[in-house]
């Protein structure tokens, strides 16, 4: 009963507070990568997605993309969260039932959904890519999009991986890479490549 009703209160409240946070927040975006209309793979660290769906709006006014999200209870609140935002969600981890993740992640970049993707989620270690990124581009010879939300005032969770809420009237600093192409890469290559761009804008 209390899951149920957890269901339906704290994914309205959530979407609401995001918005809240976003209008009352300055805001410095880099200009908007001109892209193509082939799906890109979005991805950011684990710790910063909650402000995440703005800038997909910069990308794509009308959304049309997969996030791939734990498929524990946090992560179904997170899942009918982000459904306010117009975005769907594929359950499940590349840590946990990772081929079956990874089949769906491909089957949606061919059907022509975007993928978002915490590449070191949903467990960690922190900052640190992990192969489904990697594999899923390759297969699909998909680009990728790296972006990071660095907010001026902001609440630090003492969780693995630093999640990080911005707090009212500071600054949202949003980063983006132009796409990126691994294809012909080898693994680990690509996981350097990625690691140091996504290292390319810090706090």
């Amino acid at each position: 009963m209390f899951r149920a009703m957890a269901l339906i209160i704290v994914p309205f409240l959530g979407a609401l507070f995001i918005r809240l946070l976003y209008a009352t927040n300055k805001k410095e975006l880099e200009p908007a990568v001109v892209i193509d209309e082939k799906p890109l793979i979005f991805a950011c660290w684990h710790g910063e997605l909650l402000m995440l769906p703005y800038l997909y709006k910069r990308y794509r006014k009308t959304p049309h993309a997969k996030v791939l999200i734990s498929s524990h209870f946090d992560g179904l609140l997170i899942s009918k969260t982000i459904e306010y935002f117009g975005l769907q969600t594929i359950a499940g981890s590349t840590n946990r039932n990772a081929a079956k993740v990874l089949i769906q992640g491909i089957r949606a970049l061919k059907d022509g959904y975007d993928i978002g993707i915490t590449p070191d989620g949903p467990k960690g270690p922190r900052h640190q890519v992990a192969d489904g990124i990697i594999v899923m581009a390759q297969k699909t010879k998909t680009k990728i999009v790296l972006i990071r939300m660095l907010p001026t005032k902001y609440w630090q969770f003492n969780s693995w991986d630093k999640f990080t809420v911005p707090k009212p009237f500071g600054t949202l600093k949003y980063y983006a890479t132009v796409p990126i192409d691994v294809t012909g890469l080898e693994l680990e290559e690509a996981r350097n490549l990625l690691q140091e761009r996504l290292h390319d804008y810090e706090a």
